[in-house]
């Protein structure tokens, strides 16, 4: 396959590459999020269970434990069918030991209510780093009456870890298709286009089986064998063409190679083809020439 062909299917596949993985990025994300659900309701078995072990506690093993209620994505409060007596020690206990089995608690804030006039009775704080907690009067045990437990989870936990990995992951793909489709750019489109019969070097037209030469509506005639050393030229622009092949395909043929008549057809086609400052023949020393087309 032609490298010009090449290097533009490699684009096409290289693209596709980063979109299969973003896409793919994006599904495990989803993925993530559905864990994260399962995850919040095993989070609600935990504050139901935290509130039957108070009820257990406090020497209540009849009534019941209302059904958990969640006041927003990381709010829950905890209410019970029955007045209860509770020690402050025993509930921070019990709340970190069951959460401690939650993998979205990072850190949260435990407020007793007085159902009543839903005043905070008793509070603490508990932090994913044990020199941050925060509790108090913990040998108070508390009067018998109605209360309610608010519980509510520090926001910044898993959930927030996994959509930074989410954007992250895809803003490194995106640098990473850049940066390939950068290294992959396909080189600039020669300056020799081929037509049926025409060869196009700049602004110059050369038409080999008429000898001629076309620029700005003008032609140039060549003789066969400027033909034939031109050509060899326009097939390979901007690459170093050896002498010696050029002596070889040009004269051998004809059983003579006359080391100077090269020299005279390549300065005859320089002369012609000065209409067209951006095409020239110029000597690489030791090796040949070069047929320059610049862009």
């Amino acid at each position: 396959m032609p490298v010009r062909s090449f290097l533009p299917i490699k684009r096409r596949n290289l693209l596709g590459l980063v979109l299969i993985s973003i896409i793919t990025i994006s599904c495990v994300a989803f993925s993530m999020t559905g864990n994260d659900e399962f995850d919040f309701a095993r989070r609600e078995i935990l504050l139901r269970r935290i509130g039957h072990e108070i009820l257990l506690q406090s020497g209540d093993s009849v009534s019941r434990v209302l059904p958990v209620k969640k006041v927003s994505r990381n709010e829950y409060l905890i209410s019970f069918e029955n007045e209860f007596t509770f020690q402050p020690e025993s509930l921070v206990n019990t709340t970190q030991r069951l959460l401690s089995r939650d993998p979205l608690a990072n850190g949260y804030v435990v407020n007793v209510l007085n159902c009543t006039n839903a005043s905070v009775v008793y509070g603490y704080a508990i932090s994913k780093e044990k020199k941050d907690d925060i509790v108090a009067c913990i040998g108070r045990r508390q009067p018998i009456a109605c209360y309610k437990i608010n519980i509510k989870f520090k926001s910044a936990g898993i959930t927030t870890m996994k959509n930074e990995y989410l954007i992250g992951a895809i803003l490194f793909l995106i640098f990473v298709g850049f940066l390939f489709l950068r290294l992959v750019k396909p080189r600039k489109a020669s300056p020799l286009i081929e037509q049926p019969g025409m060869l196009t070097l700049g602004a110059i037209s050369f038409d080999p089986e008429a000898r001629k030469l076309m620029i700005n509506g003008n032609s140039i005639d060549l003789t066969r064998t400027e033909t034939r050393v031109l050509r060899i030229f326009a097939l390979s622009p901007n690459e170093v063409i050896e002498r010696s092949r050029l002596q070889k395909e040009i004269w051998e043929d004809e059983g003579v190679i006359v080391g100077r008549s090269l020299d005279v057809f390549i300065s005859k086609l320089r002369k012609k083809l000065e209409s067209d400052p951006n095409v020239k023949i110029i000597v690489i020393r030791s090796k040949g020439y070069k047929l320059e087309v610049s862009a």
